[in-house]
């Protein structure tokens, strides 16, 4: 009964908590901050009397406490929040770098459970499941068919370390399933998903997270890179929301000298706290050229700000999301959690990279939206910058602070390419399912083990015309233009085509060989990525 009061209490406690790694004397508590902090108690004991006293029926108090606890916390900032007990394991497991379970990745095609990946180092790796294999049953349990949907598999493949698992798999090229028996175990997840030589001097590595596992990934790419004579990097945070704090620092460490600050955090409860780095690491003395976009947060904003302010790197792309509240995790009495914010951070130069969320939730959950409406993506000429977020870098190049990190050189998304036929063939998930059926109908050949093969050969393979007469069996028909077309429209249809025919290059890539080959044909047609390899040539 008493649940409701001592979990909002709890939460106001802790949001007067210190923050760790303090060296500063915390600031004396203020009459008037005691006073609002005993009314708010009053307040929350007062209207839990009247529901235990006074309510018609007998109200669920777990169910009432959780909604009180994220409505509170909606009202402070969107990245505070609360976590129930149930639900932490799988909040946390993408970045604490591994997870129990059988080590594959899966999608659901055609009501049936496909092998996308096999983790390295995973318990299904060692047993011999094979990417395109089809899993058809589960400890003897159907596991195909329209009720099937994700919460279905991750509920039987994953588990408790030591215990066991049979699957039976459809697998090309084999007439009857095959049964596996997996014992579950620690599976490792990547966070540095892609890494090779783009040519003999300039490497890329793209990050997804900033996990507990990063910066020791990240070392390993980075080395092996190193022996194959890589001087310049394309490091790659498109996409990355970020991670943790100290993984950010240490990885931005990876690039300066000993004694450069990276990021400093500061609250109204927490004294500011320098992070500076403590050592060379493993990139400091070459060309750095730093990848963001509209989805890039947080850690990425940390380091990509850091090195941008002691141009170190060179930042391309498009303004990054804008997140710069750090947020401290509280582990409640039943379990859950609240990832309260305590400080904000900022860049060297002093810069916040927070951007504004006066307006309520709602309107900074739609801001990405906004920005595209307003032309953001397209032209760089719709970001205003008042000259009171204007700093300098230590070269005393002007940045701004205010919501995300600038680019250097900004790289306008190409909207051109997509037309209503590729968005229709991207909706109805054609593209990735014809090349999922394609890899398994070829995993035997030649070149399905050899990736320079694989290029030489792939224009005899006739994929275009093969995927359009797929497309058109499932509903979806490409209708040429007219030859009196606008001159634009040609232009469209081109590029499309274009797109098209390297997307399914770099799929079927993916699905043979795995995910760092995506990305080394998608190299083809990236703006961004061009755009790094030119300015990384110039002397």
């Amino acid at each position: 009964m008493k649940k409701l009061s001592l979990i909002l209490l709890s939460l106001i406690l802790l949001s007067g908590t210190a923050f760790a790694q303090k060296k500063n004397k915390k600031a004396e508590p203020d009459s008037t901050v005691d006073a609002a902090f005993t009314n708010a108690v009053a307040r929350v004991d007062e209207v839990l009397g009247l529901i235990d006293k006074n309510y018609v029926e007998s109200a669920n108090l777990d169910k009432v406490s959780e909604k009180a606890v994220v409505a509170m916390l909606r009202e402070l900032d969107p990245h505070s929040v609360y976590i129930p007990a149930k639900d932490v394991e799988r909040a946390t497991e993408g970045l604490q770098g591994n997870f129990e379970g059988v080590g594959i990745s899966f999608q659901l095609i055609k009501d049936t459970i496909n092998v996308m990946e096999v983790i390295q180092g995973g318990p299904s790796e060692k047993v011999g499941i094979m990417m395109g294999d089809k899993i058809i049953a589960i400890d003897d349990e159907n596991a195909t068919g329209d009720t099937i949907n994700n919460n279905f598999v991750f509920k039987r493949l994953r588990g408790k370390k030591g215990t066991i698992v049979n699957l039976d798999v459809l697998r090309p090229g084999y007439k009857e399933p095959i049964r596996f028996t997996i014992t579950r175990d620690k599976v490792p997840i990547y966070s540095v998903d892609s890494y090779f030589m783009v040519d003999d001097t300039i490497g890329y590595i793209r990050l997804t997270r900033f996990a507990r596992t990063s910066v020791s990934e990240f070392e390993k790419a980075a080395h092996a890179l190193r022996k194959q004579g890589m001087r310049c990097l394309v490091f790659d945070l498109r996409g990355n929301g970020g991670g943790y704090l100290d993984i950010a620092f240490r990885l931005a460490n990876e690039f300066l000298p000993p004694h450069r600050l990276i990021v400093y955090t500061e609250g109204l409860r927490n004294p500011r706290f320098n992070y500076v780095s403590q050592r060379g690491g493993t990139f400091i003395d070459g060309r750095v050229v730093v990848l963001i976009d509209e989805n890039s947060a947080s850690a990425s904003e940390i380091v990509s700000g850091a090195l941008q302010d002691w141009d170190r790197a060179t930042i391309i792309g498009r303004r990054s999301f804008g997140k710069g509240l750090v947020q401290r995790m509280f582990t409640l009495k039943d379990g859950g959690q609240v990832r309260l914010t305590t400080a904000r951070y900022y860049t060297p130069s002093g810069r916040c990279i927070q951007k504004p969320y006066s307006e309520g939730s709602d309107a900074y959950a739609h801001d990405l939206e906004q920005r595209y409406k307003k032309g953001e993506f397209i032209n760089p000429d719709s970001i205003h910058m008042p000259d009171s977020l204007k700093f300098k870098t230590v070269s005393g190049r002007i940045v701004y602070g205010g919501g995300g990190i600038m680019p250097d050189l900004f790289v306008p998304m190409d909207t051109v390419r997509l037309t209503d036929y590729y968005l229709s063939l991207r909706s109805k998930g054609l593209i990735n399912n014809f090349a999922i059926d394609w890899a398994n109908a070829h995993r035997k050949d030649d070149f399905a083990s050899d990736y320079k093969l694989f290029l030489q050969r792939y224009d005899s393979f006739d994929i275009d015309s093969t995927f359009a007469r797929h497309a058109r069996k499932s509903g979806v028909a490409h209708e040429p233009l007219a030859a009196d077309a606008p001159e634009w429209a040609k232009v469209r249809e081109t590029r499309s085509n274009e797109y098209l025919h390297l997307i399914l290059k770099a799929m079927l890539a993916k699905d043979l060989f795995g995910n760092e080959y995506y990305y080394r044909v998608m190299c083809d047609s990236d703006d961004a990525f061009q755009i790094a390899i030119r300015q990384l040539r110039k002397k």
